[in-house]
């Protein structure tokens, strides 16, 4: 089993000093992040692989003071989502600046800090995102090209015995089905350490699936699909005439912020 230890250490060393830089910059002007991303992953799995950016999560109410203070080390600055992500960049790196998720469900909020764990990324103390917030966020993402399901995996396998599994389903709330096809496959993937998972969390959620598999469904005709992938359900809500579930309570996003979302789906391609 691999330790819960690791630092991606293979990056040049401009880009290396381009996020020293950035996390100077935030430490110098007292402003609270937490590091996620490649370094957050490679702490709980011991798994290490290198990223094309680096990742800090904040508080929405911090975004316009955190990018203030990499604009004044020499970043060039964006609001790339409204919703949930900033970009800072420089000719050596760029730097994401997360406060919620892509489907507007993970906001970055005070449980984040305050279940942070202690690590380093490039020599610098930090505070890691909590594997539980990790385990939320990545579950959630299934769209054609990128499927986080096997981060989500490696994580119950390393970490199952840490985890505060009564808070992750918490996190999960009435998304909680989400979590228990994700904990199905942790039992297929590996046989032999499905006890791994807490037998009272399998309980409860077959338990849930149970009662609803007793009671009608919901009248209204609502896709789900769009909270785990921006693009392949589009044509439930465009064409067949289902609600987006992004515009309910159950995400922050607002009607700009799925136009602005979906156009970008093509920068990708």
């Amino acid at each position: 089993m691999p330790s819960c230890a690791g630092d991606p250490n293979d990056l040049d060393e401009a880009v290396r000093a381009t996020y020293q830089r950035a996390m100077s910059a935030l430490d110098d002007a007292h402003l609270p992040y937490l590091v996620g991303g490649t370094h957050a992953f490679s702490h709980y799995t011991g798994i290490q692989r290198t990223s094309k950016d680096f990742d800090v999560f904040i508080r929405r109410e911090h975004f316009d003071a955190v990018m203030s203070a990499l604009d004044r080390a020499g970043f060039m600055t964006e609001l790339t989502f409204p919703h949930w992500l900033g970009k800072a960049k420089r000719s050596d790196g760029f730097v994401d600046v997360i406060f919620s998720s892509g489907n507007g469900v993970s906001a970055v909020d005070d449980a984040w800090f305050e279940h942070a764990a202690e690590g380093a990324a490039f020599g610098i103390p930090v505070k890691l995102s909590p594997a539980e917030e990790i385990v939320w966020s990545k579950a959630f993402i299934m769209e054609r090209e990128r499927f986080d399901g096997a981060d989500v995996m490696h994580l119950f396998l390393t970490c199952a015995g840490k985890l505060d599994w009564a808070r992750l389903v918490r996190r999960f709330g009435p998304h909680w089905r989400v979590l228990l096809a994700h904990l199905c496959l942790f039992g297929f993937m590996y046989p032999s350490e499905r006890n791994r998972i807490p037998a009272w969390i399998m309980a409860g959620l077959m338990g849930r699936l149970d009662h609803e598999m007793r009671v009608a469904p919901p009248t209204e005709r609502i896709a789900q699909g769009t909270l785990v992938s921006r693009e392949q359900y589009l044509v439930d809500v465009e064409q067949w005439g289902f609600k987006d579930v992004r515009l309910t309570e159950a995400s922050a996003m607002s009607d700009d912020d799925i136009a602005h979302w979906t156009r970008a789906i093509e920068d990708k391609k």
